[in-house]
């Protein structure tokens, strides 16, 4: 069995007799293999999680335990829940509601994360749940937090967590639905904005690689009804978002979880995108200079490749190497938006 990686793993296994016989529900922000651990102590084991490459690396050992999706539900059945703590506050009420109603109660309940991503707001984030948390244990500017749950919950209405709002992409307006974490769920972002203000004209099969809240691929499918629109990420909040924005558009697109190109078996006359760089707390390029290194496998021939990025992200020495031609159609201090021909 590997040894925990990441501090908040080598803190829980300090603490691990919490978990010794507990039907015990894991979620969140999870980083490495220390659920496989607990599923030794615990009497019963589900690891819930919304990151699609997480659920590919632990699959084959977690089997049934381990589920990928925006939304679990069913009858109260756990007697103990494990959050890591998110990026996002957000997305931790969003899971803690969702979550708390699976509980038994008298269920203990258990927040643990990093000091700067917001594991210190332990106390307001289990209020609703229970009586105030105590401190497990603190290290390596990590905290576990304890708590019970013995308040009353409403039913998970999942309607109530979507963000709505209209934005506005050239002569293009969009009506956006989005869960709390999402990129794009407070509003259209620059980086973004100006990508889809200097595209050219789209036809054909389009991929919207790292969809978020599927603005790139719905503003595009509004723009040019006969586009065959195609949106992944690994994200299944992201997922359900641009169902839920596509669908209140009255627009049409398969939209499904991949990593990378894992779950992409076609190409596309276009890839379009604004690719992520940060995984959790950390700043993370591998997926993305993975992305883009491929992407020519994944574009019919004279295809294109279209992102915007950070102007300070070194992707254009990527690109040169593998297109055959690129150019900076669009930029400021702050960003570049980039057209690749494969």
């Amino acid at each position: 069995m590997s040894r925990p990686v990441s501090a908040v793993s080598q803190m829980l296994e300090r603490n691990q007799a919490l978990f010794v016989g507990k039907r015990l529900l894991v979620c969140g922000a999870l980083e490495d293999d220390y659920p496989r651990q607990l599923a030794e102590l615990a009497q019963g084991l589900t690891v819930f999680t919304t990151d699609y490459c997480y659920y590919r690396s632990q699959q084959a050992a977690l089997g049934d335990a381990i589920l990928f999706d925006h939304q679990l539900g069913g009858a109260p059945r756990f007697d103990a829940l494990l959050l890591l703590m998110p990026k996002a506050k957000a997305e931790a009420q969003y899971l803690l509601a969702m979550m708390t109603p699976l509980l038994e109660s008298g269920a203990d309940l258990f927040l643990a994360g990093e000091n700067r991503g917001g594991i210190n707001g332990a106390d307001k984030l289990l209020a609703p749940y229970g009586e105030k948390p105590i401190k497990r244990d603190s290290a390596r500017r990590c905290s576990l937090y304890h708590g019970t749950f013995d308040k009353p919950v409403v039913p998970f209405e999942l309607d109530a967590w979507f963000s709505r709002y209209e934005c506005q992409a050239g002569d293009t307006t969009l009506t956006v639905m989005a869960l709390p974490g999402v990129f794009s769920a407070d509003g259209l972002d620059l980086g973004t904005q100006m990508l889809l203000a200097s595209l050219p004209p789209v036809t054909g099969k389009l991929l919207d690689f790292g969809c978020g809240a599927g603005v790139i691929g719905s503003v595009l499918a509004k723009r040019n009804p006969a586009l065959a629109v195609t949106m992944v990420d690994i994200n299944a909040l992201a997922l359900e978002s641009s169902r839920r924005t596509l669908a209140v558009n009255g627009l049409r697109g398969r939209v499904h979880a991949s990593d990378v190109y894992s779950d992409i078996a076609e190409t596309f006359q276009q890839i379009v995108s604004n690719p992520p760089f940060h995984a959790g707390l950390k700043t993370f390029y591998a997926a993305t200079e993975t992305f883009l290194a491929k992407a020519p496998e994944y574009l019919t021939a004279n295809g294109a490749l279209t992102i915007v990025a950070n102007a300070f992200l070194r992707y254009q020495p990527i690109l040169d190497a593998h297109f055959k031609q690129t150019e900076v159609i669009a930029g400021d201090a702050k960003f570049k938006v980039y057209l690749s021909k494969a």
